[in-house]
């Protein structure tokens, strides 16, 4: 039996961890008017209790806590092959900061000082990206090669094994596979996956192709190629006969 069209929409859950009890409380407050379920921690290892325990659909996540910074909580779920999305709050502002915050496994950066609308915003639009991809397909399965991505099981497959993908390789890799065959500058990729451009800065684009590499690559014959001076594409070797298209 369907369920009623009047019924409202699940609402997310947001945990914020943020050890400065003002912002705490400004965050968790603009949350809930925004219609979030919202829960919040004072400490990395709490936030990890949390976690466990509550399974939010996103983490607003302070970089310096008291115990274990913010990138070291999000290292640690990704090891754990936890892939809750992850919007680090900081004051460290250089752009080598925010790729290593992007680098440990994070999926947005927000500086202190900032708007709380901003903040909102980010928040919908990580949720979006991370929740999304699936609408508008009749098939949700996307092939390439051995290669299988699932857009409503959210699950990667290569060779008929599954490989964990976090939420930003995971649109790393549907962006690359929805254009199968085509080079993709690196600019391209920043906006597409990132939506919006880290001042300029493309590194963040090789680090993330680099862990990509390491998960998808590691079986013959190699996919993830790059083409020097523009960016990347997703294709069979060049000496490879009949090398397919892209299709469901």
């Amino acid at each position: 039996m369907s369920e009623p069209d009047h019924l409202p929409p699940a609402r997310h859950t947001v945990l914020v961890v943020e050890d400065d009890q003002s912002i705490r409380f400004l965050l968790t407050s603009a949350l809930r008017v925004g219609g979030f379920e919202v829960c919040s921690a004072e400490t990395g290892r709490s936030a990890l209790r949390e976690i466990e325990r509550l399974g939010p659909d996103l983490i607003i996540l302070d970089v310096m806590l008291p115990d274990l910074d913010g990138f070291a909580v999000t290292r640690q779920l990704r090891a754990t092959g936890v892939y809750t999305p992850v919007v680090f709050l900081t004051a460290l502002t250089e752009v080598g900061d925010r790729i290593a915050g992007l680098s440990s496994g994070g999926d947005d950066y927000v500086t202190k000082p900032f708007h709380v609308e901003e903040v909102l915003l980010r928040v919908r639009a990580v949720l979006r990206r991370t929740g999304g991809m699936e609408q508008g397909r009749s098939d949700p399965v996307r092939r390439f090669a051995d290669l299988e991505l699932d857009t409503a099981a959210y699950e990667v497959h290569r060779a008929g094994e599954y490989i964990p993908l976090s939420p930003t390789e995971f649109r790393l890799l549907a962006c690359l596979l929805a254009r199968a065959n085509q080079v993709l500058g690196k600019a391209e990729i920043l906006q597409e996956v990132w939506h919006h451009d880290f001042a300029g800065d493309s590194r963040i684009v090789d680090t993330y192709v680099k862990y990509l590499r390491r998960k998808i690559d590691r079986f013959d014959p190699p996919l993830i190629h790059t083409v020097r001076g523009v960016g990347y594409c997703l294709r069979l070797p060049r000496e490879q006969p009949g090398n397919p298209r892209t299709g469901t």
